[in-house]
């Protein structure tokens, strides 16, 4: 793995882990192991610009994951509900959830930095078309499959959040018994 994609990954799950600010310049050093100058030659701007280097890659990956997991099952309700049962799984197996939460990271930074801001956007805007394509495609209105993406984004987000503050997988757990409900009993 090259140095640029080593800061990535190390930075991401850093940020994950402990938020944005409260992770230095030198903790991302020493994860790293690298010098101050080589996180400088790769991020000229210094660890914001490696925060949004981060989302990036936390778009992509999570972009990859559920495209591929929402081709593999024939309705929204079947694809989320494997979703959240892999969110719950993992909770419960690893007693984290780095891979999909980024929660942490936009309540800290998205008022303080624009391009923070917009990259935390991003990511949200390609969760949620994700969601509505796959409902346009069942057949939902374009109105209602928007509103649905919604509910759906902001609903499994902060069950995520919930889950963290509360160390249980509880919350994801309600949202994996309702969201299907509230898919098959939908009105287009």
């Amino acid at each position: 793995m090259d140095t640029k994609s080593l800061m990535i990954e190390k930075a991401t799950l850093l940020f994950q882990q402990k938020g944005y600010k409260s992770v230095g310049v030198s903790e991302i050093l020493k994860a790293c192991d690298v010098t101050k100058g080589a996180l400088y030659h790769h991020f000229s701007n210094g660890k914001e610009e490696l925060l949004i280097a981060c989302l990036k890659s936390l778009k992509e990956a999570i972009t990859i994951d559920m495209e591929d997991i929402f081709k593999k099952h024939s309705s929204t309700q079947e694809a989320t509900q494997f979703m959240l049962n892999k969110l719950i799984h993992n909770l419960e197996t690893e007693g984290k959830l780095t891979g999909y939460t980024f929660s942490s990271i936009v309540s800290e930074m998205a008022t303080v930095s624009e391009p923070v801001r917009q990259a935390c956007n991003s990511l949200y805007e390609n969760i949620q078309t994700i969601y509505y394509t796959k409902l346009a495609t069942e057949g939902f209105s374009n109105e209602l499959a928007s509103d649905i993406a919604l509910l759906m984004t902001t609903s499994i987000e902060g069950a995520i959040m919930l889950c963290q503050t509360q160390r249980s997988t509880a919350p994801l757990k309600i949202i994996a018994k309702l969201l299907p409900t509230i898919l098959k009993g939908r009105t287009s």
